[in-house]
C-alpha cells in the first residue's frame, strides 16, 4: 500500500535521523532540555509549582510573563530565591498578549500598553536568567482581524522596542498560533515573514507550539526543520492539549526532527504547556489549581516524553 503523505514525511525524517546517528553520533549526546510553562497552573504559588516540577525531575521553568503593570508580577529577588530553593532555573518567559496589550491593535492605547509591557518583561527575563521571551504578534483570544492593516501595525509597534532585546541579550521568540485563537501569524513560514519584515537583530527567533502546528502546518516535523536555528523553544502537549500519552501526537517523529535541527543545545528548550482544549486558554491563568491533577499531569508528561526520547535514540 502506498504511504500517505504524512507517512512519507515521517519516513524522510526517520531516514535523515538514522544517517545523523550513523555519521555523527556525538550530535545526539546532549539530551533535549525540558522545561514547563507555569502559567497554566493558575493561582498556585510559585513555590508549590517549583516543588512539583523538581519532584518530576525538571531543572527548568518557563515563567508566566505577569508584569501587566508597574506594580504587578514576579519580583526578581523573590523569584530567584524560590527557584533556587528548589533547584530550578528559568528557561524563558511566556509573554502574554491579550486585546489589552495587542501589538496589532487599531487602538493606539493598546499598542502603547504592549510596548510598556515589553519594557517591563524584557529586563525581567534577563535578570531572572531567561534566554527568550515569547512574543505574539496579535492578541490571543481574538481570531477575527480588525482590518487589513494588522500586520503592518504589529511590525511597526514591535520595531519600536526591538533594541531592548539586543540591549538585554534576550531572544524575541515569535509564536505562531492557530487561526482559531489569533488573527495573525499562524505558521512557521508566516513567523519568518514577520521577522523579515521587522529586519532587526533583536527579533530573530521562533517559539513553536505543537498544538497550534497540528492545525496550521502541513507536517509538524517538517515545520520544525523549516524553523531550524530560529527555534528557541517548542511548546509541547498531546493532540488534545492534555498530558503526553493521552492523545495521538506523533511524539517520536517530533523528537527526531528536534535532534535533526540541533535543538539539543544549550539555550534551546522543549517546554510543556498542556492547557486542555478550548478556544481561548488565557482564563486558565486565573483558575483554582487542583494539586493532585497537576502532579499527575506533570509526572505523566515528563515520563512519557523521556520514554519516547530513549526509544528514538535506541532505534
Amino acid at each position: 500500500m502506498k504511504l500517505q503523505h504524512f507517512e512519507e514525511a515521517n519516513e524522510r525524517i526517520h531516514s535523515a535521523f538514522r544517517e545523523l546517528k550513523k555519521n555523527s553520533p556525538e550530535k545526539l549526546q546532549p539530551r533535549l532540555h525540558l522545561s514547563w510553562s507555569n502559567w497554566g497552573f493558575g493561582t498556585e504559588t510559585l513555590a508549590a509549582s517549583a516543588a512539583r516540577l523538581r519532584k518530576a525531575g525538571l531543572e527548568w521553568i518557563e515563567l508566566h510573563g505577569n508584569h501587566y503593570g508597574a506594580d504587578l508580577g514576579y519580583s526578581v529577588d523573590a523569584t530567584l530565591k524560590v527557584l533556587g530553593d528548589h533547584g530550578l532555573r528559568v528557561s524563558g518567559v511566556c509573554g502574554m498578549f491579550s486585546a489589552d496589550n495587542d501589538l496589532s491593535s487599531n487602538r493606539a492605547l493598546c499598542r502603547q500598553a504592549a510596548l510598556d509591557y515589553l519594557r517591563r518583561e524584557v529586563p525581567f527575563t534577563r535578570e531572572a536568567g531567561g534566554s527568550y521571551l515569547l512574543v505574539v504578534p496579535a492578541a490571543v483570544g481574538r481570531p477575527r482581524a480588525y482590518d487589513d492593516g494588522e500586520f503592518d501595525r504589529s511590525v511597526e509597534t514591535l520595531s519600536l522596542c526591538a533594541d531592548l532585546f539586543v540591549q538585554h541579550g534576550v531572544k524575541a521568540a515569535i509564536e505562531p498560533i492557530r487561526s482559531a485563537e489569533t488573527s495573525l501569524v499562524h505558521t512557521v513560514a508566516e513567523a519568518k515573514r514577520y521577522i523579515q519584515a521587522i529586519n532587526h537583530p533583536g527579533i530573530g527567533h521562533i517559539n513553536g507550539d505543537v498544538y497550534h502546528m497540528q492545525s496550521e502546518e502541513r507536517h509538524i516535523g517538517e515545520a520544525i526543520l523549516d524553523a531550524g536555528d530560529r527555534l528557541a523553544n517548542l511548546h509541547f502537549a498531546d493532540s488534545n492539549r492534555c498530558a503526553l500519552g493521552e492523545g495521538s501526537m506523533d511524539v517520536c517523529t517530533i523528537i527526531r526532527a528536534l535532534y535533526l535541527a540541533g535543538h539539543n543545545q544549550n539555550g534551546r528548550f522543549v517546554t510543556f504547556e498542556p492547557l486542555g482544549p478550548g478556544g481561548d486558554p488565557y482564563p486558565a491563568m486565573y483558575g483554582r489549581p487542583n494539586p493532585a491533577k497537576l502532579d499527575a499531569l506533570v509526572l505523566t508528561s515528563v515520563r512519557y516524553f523521556r520514554e519516547c526520547e530513549e526509544l528514538v535514540l535506541a532505534d
